[in-house]
């Protein structure tokens, strides 16, 4: 099923039982935000609220766009929807879908006449982005944050390429918006070409877009890929695109809310602290930014606003980031020559741990001469790679643990990686300064060590490994099919999968 707005996938999960309309007005400043972050730690359904006791009525808010569900099985299910998986999709699978489609040719965007959004448009000096309800989502952030899950659209000044990302902007005033613009990601990099050029960068921001576009906002593909046609590949048909009105750019026809304007390099100011997806608000962390200045707004009737709060996992910065990201590391492993079964960044370690699985002959195709050979030469891709330049843990793993169960992989982590033997450390290794745990100055330095951790069985047992003493490894194929069927029958309640 193709959701191609963000109101059909809204009335897709209502009839899922993942959206829960709330109708009692509630406060922008920290009420919003603290139901949000309570949905997530109890993966309650995804808030739709609907009026608000401190701003005016004529938008809405939808909270935890892509968070976990708690239906058994279907943990996964916002995640699925959104891409237009099967709503029963697994981690492995949604990474594995991912990944595959980056051998696939690209399907560029289709520009349409119009959008939806068109249907308020306000431009110049009427603009007044304060008439959306921007909340104040952390006690402690340094400012209230519009964009949290929408897609910056930009483009170089030689048209050669289109990058659509997300990263946070929190706003100023009416007509300006400020927030990151890492040097060394895409964005940073098309706007410096504007800026060497003397001009500021045109930019779109688009909020409330088809489910499925953050999360290639959030895969960390190389430079000079166009995303849109990336998730036109993974799609298997074009993503629709209307003409702005103030800029010479697309962006997505799906949104809900357009913002167009200019970002300059040369104009700073403050922004943040803002609660992070490491878990952590650091007080005091305001820091000098570029400023947006907006010269077109754009909105549907009623039009709904995406809001994401950061914070201690799991939430989207650990969906729809890490999830893409293990895709993009693991093809980048494939493409290297590395037997690799899966990778996943497991959604409690929040970023900071990868687990890459091998299968048990990975020493025969790989020609490595031992574990931390192996090791050595995985954490070079992973470490070298655009989309491994944020995680500095990796565990690798035989593929008889499932990475995405994270009390099997914490059981794995703990019996099989011996404390001083085998691992492959890295010093002196480019960073996000994003690290939880980074000192002032590896945050300025932007770099730290990593580490590969290994996790596969001592070279001296060759490819042998000792039988798992559990229900599923521990007895023979019809002894599990057997006692499984008749579960109910021995006076047991039914077991989720």
């Amino acid at each position: 099923m193709s959701l191609t707005d963000l109101r059909a996938y809204i009335e897709h999960l209502r009839g899922l039982g993942e959206i829960q309309d709330v109708a009692a007005p509630v406060a922008l400043d920290l009420e919003l935000g603290a139901i949000v972050r309570r949905c997530y730690e109890t993966r309650s359904p995804a808030p739709l609220f609907t009026a608000f006791s401190d701003h005016p009525a004529g938008f809405r808010i939808l909270g935890a766009p892509a968070g976990l569900g708690r239906q058994p099985g279907r943990q996964l299910i916002r995640v699925a929807a959104s891409l237009d998986m099967p709503l029963d999709s697994t981690g492995h699978d949604i990474v594995s879908a991912l990944a595959g489609s980056l051998d696939l040719p690209a399907i560029d965007p289709v520009i349409v006449d119009t959008a939806p959004c068109f249907e308020n448009v306000t431009i110049g000096d009427a603009v007044d982005l304060t008439r959306l309800p921007v909340p104040l989502l952390h006690c402690g952030d340094g400012g209230r944050y519009l964009n949290t899950w929408g897609c910056i659209v930009a483009r170089t000044p030689d048209g050669s390429w289109t990058n659509w990302s997300i990263a946070r902007m929190m706003l100023l005033d009416g007509r300006r918006m400020t927030g990151l613009v890492a040097a060394e990601q895409h964005v940073g990099m098309v706007a410096r070409r504007w800026a060497d050029l003397g001009k500021p960068m045109p930019f779109a921001l688009a909020l409330g877009v088809e489910p499925s576009i953050p999360f290639i906002c959030g895969m960390p593909l190389p430079a000079q890929v166009n995303e849109a046609g990336r998730l036109g590949a993974f799609l298997q048909r074009p993503l629709r695109t209307v003409r702005c009105r103030t800029v010479d750019l697309e962006a997505p026809a799906s949104a809900e809310i357009l913002i167009e304007g200019h970002l300059h390099l040369d104009e700073m100011a403050e922004e943040g602290p803002m609660g992070e997806f490491a878990g952590y608000l650091w007080s005091g962390g305001a820091m000098k930014r570029p400023v947006y200045h907006v010269s077109a707004l754009s909105h549907r009737n009623d039009a709904i606003l995406p809001v994401v709060v950061a914070g201690e996992p799991v939430e989207e910065n650990h969906t729809a980031w890490g999830i893409p990201t293990a895709a993009v590391i693991l093809h980048d492993l494939r493409v290297a020559g590395l037997p690799v079964t899966t990778a996943w960044c497991p959604f409690e370690a929040a970023l900071h741990w990868l687990v890459v699985t091998v299968p048990r002959d990975w020493r025969r195709r790989s020609g490595a001469e031992g574990g931390q050979q192996f090791c050595r030469r995985i954490g070079e891709v992973v470490f070298g790679s655009k989309a491994g330049a944020l995680i500095p843990k990796v565990i690798v793993v035989p593929d008889d643990v499932d990475p995405t169960d994270t009390k099997e992989l914490v059981w794995a982590f703990a019996t099989r990686c011996h404390p001083l033997e085998g691992h492959a450390t890295f010093e002196h290794i480019a960073a996000a300064p994003l690290l939880a745990y980074l000192r002032t100055s590896e945050k300025i330095s932007a770099s730290t060590g990593k580490i590969v951790y290994n996790g596969l069985p001592p070279d001296e047992w060759g490819e042998m490994l000792p039988i798992r003493a559990s229900f599923r490894h521990g007895y023979p194929a019809e002894i599990v099919a057997r006692v499984t069927d008749r579960w109910q029958e021995y006076g047991f309640d039914p077991v989720g999968p």
